[in-house]
Order: C-alpha cells, then structure tokens, then sequence
C-alpha cells in the first residue's frame, strides 16, 4: 500500500539510525521513552494524522474560514480533528505533565509533528500557536498567570495567538503603535490595531489567548521600549471561571493564496476603551520575551515547510507509479512497445530524486535540532549546555530560512510531475504549493533569517557556536 504524508522508513531512519534517540531513555528525565515506545508514538500520531487530520486538508482549503460580524467559524471536520487531537495530548508532547503535557524528548515530538503538520498545514497552525503562547506563559508568568492559562492552553481547551505585526509595524516591530496604560488594579488598558494574526479567531475554543506587544505610556521608543501582554478574548476571573467578553474585536480576516483553513485576522484591541491585559514578564523586556516564542516559530514554520515537501514528495512519486505514459526511452523507436509508467522517464526520475534527497536532508536538519535541545535537557554540564544551546542559535535561521526555500522548490516539482494534472485542483500537488509558500514569508522573511545568520549568528561569542556545528560535522564523518 502506498504511503501517505511521510516515509516512516525515513523517519525511523533518522530517529533511530542517526539520531539513536533510545539513548535518551538511560537518563532518568526520558526514562519511559524506550524504541518501543518511541515506535508506539510514532505510529499513534501516523494513524491520527492519516484517519482524520488528513481529510480535512481540502476541505479547509475548499471550505475555508468564514467571517461574520465578528465571528469566525471553521469547517465542521475541524471540530471533530480538534477533539480528538486534545483527547490524544498531542498539543504540549514535550511539556511537564502536571500542566497537560507529556514529558516527551523534543526530537520525538518533531517526528510526530512530521505526520500532523503533513496531514494539514493550516488546521494545526491553531495547536502549533497554542503551544508557542503557552510557552511564553510558563517561562515568563506569574504563579497566578500559569495557574489561570497554563493547563487549559496545554490541553487545548484554549487556544493561543501572537500579536506582534501591525498596519506600519511589520518586521520592524519597533515602530508598533499599540499601547498600554497602567490602571489602579495593576491590569492594563490596551489600544491598537494588528494584522496578520493567524488564528486570531475562530470557533474551536471557548478563549482564545492573545500576548501582546505594546508600549505603556512614556516607554522609550523602538524595541527597548516594547513590553509583552496576556490579553484574553474573554477575561478570566481568578477563580478560573470566565468573566466578561473582553474589548478584542475581529475586524476581518484575510483572503489568502494557500492556508485558507486558518484564519489570518485582524483585531482591534479596546476600540471601546474596554480592552484588559497583564503584564508578562518584566517592562520593556516584551521583544527578548517573545523571542523565546519566536525561535520556536520559527523551527515550526521549517518544520511546516518541510512537511509540505515531504507529502508533496510522497503523492508525486505514488503517482509516478501508477501513471502510465509514453514508451520506455531505450525502446521509443520500436514498434508494439506498450507505455510505461513515467517514475521510468529520466527527467521524472531526475525530479524524484531531487525532492527525495531535498527532503531526507530537512528532516534530518530538523530532527537534529530536536535532538540538540534533548541533550540540553538531560546534561548535567553548563558548557555543554551553552554548546548546544548556540548550535540551535546558528541553526534556527537555516532551518527556517534554507529549508522552507528549499521545500518551496520540492513542492513546484511535484506540480511538475502530475503535469496539467498538477495544476488543478482535483489533486493535492498544487494546494501543497500555495500552502508551502507562506513559509518563506512568516515569522521573518527568509531575507531577514538570511541577515540573522550572517550579521548576528556566525560570529556569536566569537564565533564558538558555529565552529562547536563544524565539530558535530567532523565528529559524524570520523
């Protein structure tokens, strides 16, 4: 039976040939996650992905989001998906158990995002911000913060956002506009407008958690002025229960060339004066907090594009199996040749081979990001920490950057091979296209991840992180 979505030759390949993630399990954090039961996830998350994830990919493109005064509902399949997806505890894999995660090594959790971002790009952009969000809220929040969101974002009950881009503030976020006025009862007073929000609304939760970037009153311009904010779509009492519709209001979403499933949003904050949030983290410190989300985004967004290749690469060759066309071209000038099917024709095969290896190399890029964060989590040693931590910084803007220019590319050749075929929408390739090419644009245009690696990475703390990259390399080739 043809595969679908991934090769799960290929990524146990790396799991376990390259990475040996079993290893991890000697060290008592990862100790439950043995091969068996690192195989046992992986097929958990292939079958999800496959029976119900899958479905939903052309309906959501065909369907899509829909506004109505201020209200975004999604395609009816998504809710079903969306339930079982929290009913497994897929949305916070690598989380401590105690707020709704799973305890897992994040090398795992990025294989297992392998078959669930592949199945449907734009339905899991709404767990996959959750999880950045929530993240945020456990680095950075009060006892009283992560006592509020935590759990219920890391379970999925609620769902999460990141309000950075604005009308005048793209990716100079300096120039925001959106302000905070400090109130008696320490909350904030938030107004502004921002753009742009994926998954801003939408019907899947009962809330939906915005941080917010915005500038209190009398903060000094550009970035250093910036602070981060827990803004809640509904206000969240401190008992737990919801309180009053906060002053967050859906303006309208955009019409977009791929991930019409999601809802791109643009959201006026307290247009009425009404609008609360609270303080995350410390005054002005709001740009060095989100980016703590925003490498993770950023992996996400390779991880997204890399997955657009992978499913494009496995339709493409299935179906280069199975369509017959034109004689073999050792035989075209013989007489009663019968056609073949075209994975025979050298330039099919050229293209084949092109997005395999294309894609064999994300994954494996991508994976061993994972495992670096891994070993940051199980070492002991400070140093070695620091070294992997900086083998991440020089990685992050690569597996962003490169790898979804890349996908890009492997996507436009399974167009290619499904001929006019490929063009229409009656077959995959083509919306894996549209969809794949918003990866190069979000979280930072590959041009600025391009400016990051050169004017900022390579020469961090004189330049150790890259040469500790090249002695990983030299390690592996000994």
């Amino acid at each position: 039976m043809a595969q679908q979505i991934a090769d799960r030759r290929d990524v146990d390949f790396v799991l376990h040939e390259v990475l040996q993630v079993e290893h991890l399990s000697k060290h008592e954090k990862f100790a439950e996650f043995n091969k068996k039961t690192v195989d046992l996830i992986i097929s958990e998350a292939r079958n999800l992905a496959i029976k119900e994830i899958l479905p939903t990919r052309e309906i959501g493109d065909r369907e899509g989001a829909q506004f109505d005064q201020g209200k975004v509902t999604l395609p009816e399949s998504f809710h079903r998906a969306y339930d079982l997806f929290k009913e497994g505890e897929w949305l916070a894999m690598i989380e401590n158990p105690d707020w709704g995660g799973q305890g897992m090594p994040r090398s795992i959790a990025l294989a297992a995002n392998d078959y669930l971002v592949g199945a449907n790009l734009a339905f899991m952009m709404y767990p996959g911000l959750t999880h950045g969000a929530g993240k945020l809220v456990d680095t950075f929040g009060t006892d009283k913060q992560k006592k509020l969101y935590l759990k219920k974002m890391f379970t999925g009950e609620w769902t999460g956002t990141m309000l950075l881009t604005e009308p005048e503030a793209g990716s100079d976020v300096g120039a925001l506009t959106t302000s905070a006025v400090k109130n008696d009862d320490g909350t904030y007073s938030i107004t502004g407008n921002k753009i742009f929000i994926s998954s801003g609304e939408h019907d899947l939760a009962e809330n939906i958690i915005h941080p917010v970037l915005a500038r209190i009153e009398g903060a000094p311009e550009g970035t250093k002025g910036i602070s981060l904010f827990l803004v809640p779509k509904i206000w969240v009492n401190d008992d737990g229960s919801l309180g009053e519709p906060n002053d967050v209001v859906c303006t309208g979403i955009e019409e977009k060339m791929g991930i019409h499933g999601n809802s791109t949003a643009s959201l006026a904050l307290g247009g009425k004066g009404k609008c609360k949030g609270t303080l995350l983290g410390e005054e002005n410190k709001g740009m060095r907090e989100m980016f703590i989300m925003m490498n993770e985004a950023r992996l996400l967004v390779g991880l997204q594009g890399f997955c657009c290749a992978s499913a494009s690469y496995m339709h493409a060759v299935n179906y280069a199996k199975e369509r017959v066309q034109g004689k073999n071209l050792e035989k075209m000038m013989d007489e009663g040749v019968s056609s073949v099917p075209i994975i025979q024709h050298p330039d099919v095969r050229r293209q084949l081979m092109s997005m395999k290896v294309n894609v064999e190399a994300m994954r494996s890029l991508i994976y061993y990001i994972g495992m670096c964060e891994d070993q940051i989590t199980i070492s002991d040693s400070e140093e070695e920490k620091e070294k992997y931590k900086g083998i991440i910084d020089v990685l992050i803007p690569v597996a962003k950057g490169y790898v979804t220019d890349r996908a890009f590319d492997v996507c436009s050749h399974g167009v290619q091979i499904y001929g006019g075929y490929g063009y229409i929408k009656e077959y995959p390739a083509e919306q894996l296209l549209r969809d794949c090419r918003i990866t190069m644009i979000y979280e930072g245009t590959n041009g600025i991840q391009a400016m990051d690696l050169l004017g900022r990475k390579l020469g961090l703390n004189n330049g150790k992180p890259i040469m500790d990259l090249l002695g990983e390399m030299q390690h592996t080739i000994a």
